[in-house]
């Protein structure tokens, strides 16, 4: 896919931790949250930028889900800790961490729908997965995605704030 149909992908993806995050009271970082993944949706293709690495290689992995989430979770967590303590640095940290992985893992989800597909577990499995229903270079499905991510988070953000009360 596209730089739209990641970037819808990870909103669906990030909706309904969105919508928990506005429930719980915490509006901010749940909009702060959406624009996060929205601009980590394109991590995993800047494999294409650097030499030795494979388009679709390693930064399309679980394992590299897995990194960038453990990355941004400290970070997070460091963050929280130093302006308001333990309790926030936890919380903030867990937060980061899984928009962080989520957005990955939604930016391999969607290359499955391609014909290339990816190989989301190797080395250690070769087993690959394509849904092959669409090209990546499709405008209708790279815009479709991108309606859907934006709706998604819309309704779970409208949602939440109707649940807290506000």
């Amino acid at each position: 896919m596209y730089q739209k149909g990641h970037i819808g992908a990870a909103l669906f993806v990030y909706a309904p931790v969105g919508f928990v995050t506005f429930v719980v009271g915490f509006k901010g970082i749940a909009v702060l949250g959406a624009v996060g993944a929205g601009a980590l949706a394109m991590v995993p293709d800047y494999d294409q930028k650097i030499p030795g690495i494979s388009h679709r290689g390693i930064t399309h992995t679980v394992w590299f889900a897995a990194l960038v989430g453990i990355v941004l979770g400290i970070a997070g967590m460091l963050v929280g800790l130093g302006s308001e303590g333990l309790i926030v640095g936890i919380g903030l940290g867990g937060f980061v961490a899984i928009v962080g992985a989520g957005t990955i893992l939604s930016h391999i989800a969607a290359d499955a729908l391609t014909p290339m597909g990816v190989e989301p577990f190797a080395p250690i499995r070769d087993d690959h997965y394509t849904y092959d229903v669409t090209r990546a270079s499709n405008p209708l499905a790279n815009y479709g995605l991108l309606a859907m991510g934006v709706v998604a988070t819309g309704l779970a953000l409208a949602a939440g704030n109707a649940l807290s009360g506000v």
